[in-house]
């Protein structure tokens, strides 16, 4: 039987917002029919390419066209506001990274989806990556043994598009909704350093020291501060460790070559010696595409999304907490000068 056409849209057009339209228009089964933003000479040049409808007003959009999905990609303080019209008007709504600028808002426009009976997801992307859906397997399969350290790095040049948040919420979100992805414990402690050089009210790097329910140590490293970009996740194990790139895609396993021939859950930890270093075979492809394609299918099927509203809760939530002790840390001078008074 053939599959109805899904209608979609995209609501803030700048640089991410084209590049949902330019896959909506891509996707088989999919119709790009509208794109909204406030700057209409952007929304203009972007439906003279995907021959689409052109509106400034999102309220207009929703009441005028008969839409299944929208991508809400709008600046963050924006996306409460119109992800709630859109599940309102019965619209099925992807909504980029972070959910909210709240967590309150967040659980606001999950309890409204819920309401509606509209798939709500949140654009966590990495979780399309091939590297880390990789990674994923085979952490699943329990190669490495004994997970004892994560580290992220996400570093990069600043961004003068991003002004309403900082680095944590921009960048370390992504982070955040990975470790929670592939590490499944809560944090029960962590040391957070913040600091700003660059961004006008917003803390633009961070250094973060996690401690996991499950004994495993995090470290994260994000910055706007970098003069190139690198993303790279590790994870070391009994086994060995695994490192992700998560812009080349490619997956390489360096080995504890003491460890080698055990098998899990016999293997016990009796040394460290390097070993071979092997790449795997992970297929490229484009997250953002993999993200929407499995937006399209869930909103077709009916089937859960795989990043859920409480996804992004979760990761928005641990990261306002990441901002509110990197905050409160008193700095080292204090801390010495309280000691010194103690000892006088």
């Amino acid at each position: 039987m053939e599959q109805r056409t899904l209608r979609a849209a995209v609501i803030g057009v700048g640089s991410m917002g084209r590049n949902h339209a330019r896959v909506y228009a891509s996707l088989p089964g999919v119709e790009l029919v509208a794109v909204c933003d406030t700057n209409l000479a952007a929304a203009n040049s972007l439906a003279s390419i995907y021959r689409c409808h052109v509106y400034t007003d999102y309220h207009d959009m929703l009441s005028n066209e008969d839409l299944d999905l929208v991508s809400v990609v709008v600046p963050t303080k924006y996306h409460f506001a119109v992800a709630s019209a859109v599940i309102g008007h019965g619209v099925h709504v992807l909504i980029e990274k972070p959910i909210a600028a709240t967590v309150e808002q967040g659980w606001m426009l999950i309890e409204a989806a819920q309401r509606q009976g509209v798939i709500l997801t949140v654009g966590h992307i990495e979780r399309f990556n091939p590297a880390i859906i990789a990674l994923k397997e085979q952490l699943n399969n329990h190669e490495l043994g004994n997970l004892f350290q994560i580290m992220s790095r996400r570093v990069g040049p600043f961004p003068a598009r991003i002004m309403d948040v900082g680095v944590v919420v921009d960048l370390a979100t992504h982070e955040i909704d990975i470790l929670n992805y592939l590490i499944g414990s809560p944090i029960t402690r962590m040391h957070v350093e913040l600091h700003r050089h660059l961004h006008q009210s917003h803390e633009d790097m961070l250094s973060a020291l996690l401690r996991f329910e499950n004994g495993m140590i995090g470290v994260l490293d994000i910055n706007w501060l970098t003069p190139t970009k690198i993303r790279e996740l590790s994870v070391v194990g009994e086994r060995g460790m695994f490192v992700a790139n998560y812009l080349t895609q490619d997956l390489t396993f360096y080995e504890n070559d003491s460890c080698q021939g055990r098998a899990w859950p016999e293997l016990a930890l009796i040394g460290v010696s390097e070993g071979r270093s092997i790449r795997l075979k992970v297929p490229r492809r484009e997250p953002l595409y993999e993200e929407l394609r499995s937006f399209c299918e869930a909103v077709r099927n009916g089937t859960e999304p795989v990043v859920s509203g409480e996804a992004g809760v979760a990761a928005l939530a641990i990261a306002n907490q990441i901002v509110e002790v990197g905050l409160r840390e008193q700095p080292a001078a204090a801390l010495i000068e309280r000691a010194l008074a103690v000892g006088m």
